[in-house]
């Protein structure tokens, strides 16, 4: 994955709108956050292949710190600490933020075909 340019991600957000696609939507600290602070609790989000057609996104932040926000008929999906991205062999937009030591935060993928399970 490469750091976030702004320009290209949005390029590729734009390429999805109006269309119906799948997002893959997935926020973790893990079970690594009790590892070291016994009172620290373990908190996540998991959807996959979630069927949506958003009217608008937009991709704003700087650094290793943006935020991508689609726009849908009646909500919004919103993902925050994204920092890398690639456009996979298939066409699909992959995005996603690590911490400091590598370990997986947050994943906004958004495909016009369903994602492997």
């Amino acid at each position: 994955m490469e750091d976030i340019e702004i320009g290209k991600v949005q390029e590729q957000l734009t390429r999805f709108v109006n269309k119906e696609v799948y997002v893959h939507l997935e926020t973790t600290n893990g079970a690594y956050a009790s590892h070291f602070d016994d009172k620290a609790y373990n908190v996540g989000a998991f959807i996959r292949n979630a069927k949506v057609t958003y009217t608008h996104a937009k991709i704003v932040g700087i650094g290793n710190a943006y935020r991508v926000g689609l726009k849908l008929e009646i909500g919004w999906v919103y993902a925050e600490g994204l920092s890398k991205w690639e456009l996979d062999e298939k066409g699909q937009l992959l995005m996603a933020g690590h911490d400091r030591e590598g370990r997986l935060m947050v994943a906004l993928q958004i495909s016009e075909t369903p994602f492997k399970y």
